[in-house]
């Protein structure tokens, strides 16, 4: 299984990025899949969270201004982000939750809101 996040940059304050997550190996439709952020000297946090059946649930530090999706026959997760704030600036991963104990993680990419 391979995950393969993409569409971080630079943006101003305010501004807006899609992330996306390509999944290759395992079909995302009937599982949990989410975004995390790690930002520069912090612990990664949960940012997201979609289920199989299509209901989603975000960190309240983006709640509003972020909204998760998936695609199924492209097998692509997403993350659009609106009004963003310099304090989003962060790696963002993607992962896909098999089981408990079995998670798949994809490298993330860099995401910097600034003026």
């Amino acid at each position: 299984v391979q995950l393969q996040a993409s569409g971080g940059g630079l943006v101003q304050p305010g501004g807006s990025l899609r992330l996306s997550c390509v999944v290759s190996g395992r079909r995302i439709s009937t599982k949990y899949m989410g975004w995390y952020r790690q930002a520069p000297g912090k612990e990664r946090e949960w940012v997201a969270r979609i289920i199989p059946n299509g209901l989603t649930d975000y960190a309240d530090s983006v709640k509003g201004r972020f909204t998760i999706s998936r695609d199924n026959a492209k097998n692509t997760l997403y993350l659009q982000m609106d009004s963003l704030k310099p304090d989003d600036t962060a790696v963002y991963s993607c992962n896909l939750v098999i089981s408990a104990a079995v998670k798949y993680w994809g490298e993330g990419t860099l995401v910097t809101v600034s003026s």
